[in-house]
């Protein structure tokens, strides 16, 4: 019996050569009946609309969501395919006319080597230190950034854990890179800190606790915010607070309302009046410190400077999840009280005013190098007219930021992408989708690829070089 011969595939570096029936390295192409055909649908939003799909605006500011008959349908470079080898054209070219204007998109799948992920999680919880690695599956692939308001940051992937290190590593990186760009959730270790399970639009659940608020201020913040919703009701109020605690007694807020001294000293490094450096160590207990017991950054109360027996104090975190209520003895040391109800709302105030804990992944990109030459035969251009604003890019149909400086360096959130809008080929390297929107007459003086513009009409009814067949559209 003979066996049927293996074809190979060119569009991507690994070149595979795929059995009849059978699918490459990527799961992305197969060979059916001796041709390559890319298995995952091209997207096509209004497809998407018509599935209860969420999908974004693109092009008109205004639009709702609605499809109207001059204007009835965007192709994405999810599903298209990709310029590999890079002389090709991209794999769909099509014009629009958008308010008269006449515009071509050009849509692609990227190769990405030079590529990661910026995540941003709401947490007061200290993850990690800063540049401590990141460990995915045991293998390091990126490291803790500086922390941000509420947030603590991470940078996974690039070229160095891709390619830079071992097989596995690479691996690793690209397999964690996708599915967080598909916003799938994984599980990430840090070097001497924690373990946390990240995944996009969802809240990060931190050594297997779901966080559930992002503070709403650091405490010198909050004192500024709530400290006229104190007064009058307790004598004094700390916020605790890793990286700025606030004493309403001292502060500014305070004093603008008269605030009497209270004879208290806070350990750590004082600021500015009623604002406190490193009171603790960053940890997961109170307002990001390594506290269970908010006393504890508390030092003696001074008499002569206001303290006397029965002075209250309220201590409260960032984010009101953690509060305790105290009265000063006849030797002036805090015993637990029950939280008066006059003061609970002011603590319900501050989870109130707590946005959600979220995970933000931000998919990071290069387009550079040869990619460019599936959109013109003059590669420069497009990067001059992308930094002019001639060109718009988007990726899947959602807006992009393109970063200032040198090349086509492009960011965007998942998150506002349809799902599995992200592959891979195992040189390691992420598979993103491009589309490029340029007027016509623009796309034409720039050396775009004018020949092989094509109708949406053509595209939807005969697919493209790996598809074309109905179920080829999504």
């Amino acid at each position: 019996m003979l066996t049927q011969e293996k074809i190979r595939c060119d569009a991507c570096p690994v070149m595979c050569f795929i059995a009849d029936g059978k699918s490459g390295a990527c799961d992305r192409y197969a060979n059916e009946n001796g041709e390559i055909i890319r298995l995952d649908p091209l997207v096509i939003l209004n497809n998407q609309i018509e599935k209860g799909e969420q999908v974004k605006p693109f092009l008109k500011a205004d639009w709702n969501g609605e499809t109207t008959e001059n204007d009835n349908t965007f192709i994405t470079a999810i599903g298209s395919g990709t310029t590999y080898p890079d002389y090709k054209p991209a794999p769909f070219i099509f014009n629009s006319k958008v308010d008269g204007a006449d515009f071509i998109t050009v849509v692609t799948e990227a190769i990405f080597s030079y590529c990661g992920v910026k995540i941003k999680i709401d947490t007061d919880r200290h993850l990690g230190s800063e540049r401590a690695i990141v460990r995915h599956k045991g293998e390091a692939i990126g490291h803790v950034m500086t922390s941000e308001y509420g947030s603590q940051m991470l940078s996974l992937g690039g070229v160095d854990h891709l390619t830079g290190g071992t097989k596995v590593e690479g691996r690793v990186t690209c397999e964690a890179l996708m599915n967080l760009c598909n916003k799938e959730a994984i599980e990430l270790s840090i070097d001497e800190g924690l373990t946390v399970i990240v995944q996009a639009g969802k809240p990060p659940i931190i050594e297997g606790i779901e966080e559930t608020k992002m503070r709403v201020g650091c405490g010198s913040a909050t004192i500024g915010m709530f400290a006229s919703q104190w007064i009058g009701l307790v004598d004094e109020v700390v916020v605790v607070d890793d990286h700025i605690t606030g004493v309403v007694s001292e502060h500014q807020a305070g004093k603008v309302l008269d605030w009497k001294s209270t004879g208290i000293s806070v350990k750590g490094r004082r600021s500015t009046p009623g604002r406190y450096f490193q009171v603790a160590n960053p940890g997961t207990g109170w307002g990001g410190t390594d506290i269970q017991d908010p006393l504890t950054i508390l030092g003696t109360w001074n008499e002569k400077k206001g303290a006397v027996p029965g002075l209250t104090i309220l201590m409260v975190s960032t984010t009101g999840e953690n509060y305790s209520y105290y009265e000063l003895d006849n030797e002036l040391i805090p015993k637990k009280k029950k939280l008066p109800a006059n003061l609970k709302s002011s603590v319900e105030l501050i989870k109130e005013n707590c946005e959600p804990a979220l995970c933000t992944v931000m998919f990071v990109g290069g387009a550079g190098g040869s990619l460019r030459s599936g959109v013109t035969k003059n590669p420069i251009q497009l990067t001059k007219s992308v930094k002019n604003n001639e060109t718009n890019i988007t990726c899947g149909g959602a807006k992009t930021y393109i970063w200032p400086g040198g090349g086509i360096t492009l960011m965007v959130d998942v998150h506002e992408m349809p799902d599995n809008s992200f592959g891979y080929v195992p040189t390691p390297a992420i598979v993103a989708p491009l589309e490029f929107t340029i007027d016509r007459n623009k796309y034409k003086s720039i050396g775009g690829h004018t020949t092989k513009i094509r109708s949406k009409k053509d595209i939807i009814e005969n697919g493209g070089e790996y598809g074309n067949k109905k179920s080829f559209l999504s």
